[in-house]
């Protein structure tokens, strides 16, 4: 307790937020910002290395037809498919963690630093079986394998980033403030 010149005292604890609704708007808010920032850095890094700057669309797009394309359904590939994918995918996967991993108290409960290596974790690994599929689908040689992982790996990087700190600032603690008369 802390003693003011007026003569009140007040007393700080920390209050976290149980709201799944408002774990889910932070999660897709996270999951949406987070989404919309790599995919600009990726825009501009392909198009500093002198490719399009859509080739990653295209190609998350193609993977998508192929995949449906195994179950009978026929589903046009390339960029507007991919847009689409991607931005389905990074929206849900800021919603899973918003309401899913950060539905452990443990976690609302820990720093910045933690709930950003906490969505990097999560991200990482939700998103390696999803990567998988578009060197088999595709058929990719080695060389072309190791470059979708490697720029895959830092993309969702800047995800995890940007869905941690979202989603932590979001749902940090709020200081509660109450007045006692002394």
């Amino acid at each position: 307790m802390n003693k003011t010149l007026e003569g009140t005292t007040h007393e700080f604890a920390c209050i976290t937020s149980d709201s799944f609704i408002k774990r889910l708007g932070w999660g897709f808010l996270g999951g949406l910002a987070g989404t919309l920032v790599m995919d600009l850095v990726l825009m501009g890094a392909l198009l500093a290395l002198g490719q399009p700057a859509w080739m990653c669309f295209s190609i998350v797009g193609d993977t998508v037809s192929r995949f449906f394309a195994l179950f009978g359904a026929q589903i046009a590939g390339g960029i507007p498919t991919g847009v689409v994918t991607h931005y389905v995918v990074g929206p849900l996967f800021g919603i899973l963690f918003g309401t899913g991993v950060m539905s452990f108290a443990a976690l609302r409960e820990c720093t910045l630093k933690k709930t950003m290596l906490a969505a990097f974790i999560y991200v990482e690994l939700l998103s390696q079986p999803i990567l998988a599929t578009t060197p088999l689908l595709l058929k990719m040689k080695a060389p072309a394998t190791l470059q979708w992982f490697g720029g895959s790996f830092v993309m969702h990087l800047i995800l995890s980033i940007v869905l941690g700190v979202i989603v932590g600032y979001g749902l940090r603690p709020v200081p509660h403030v109450s007045q006692r008369r002394a």
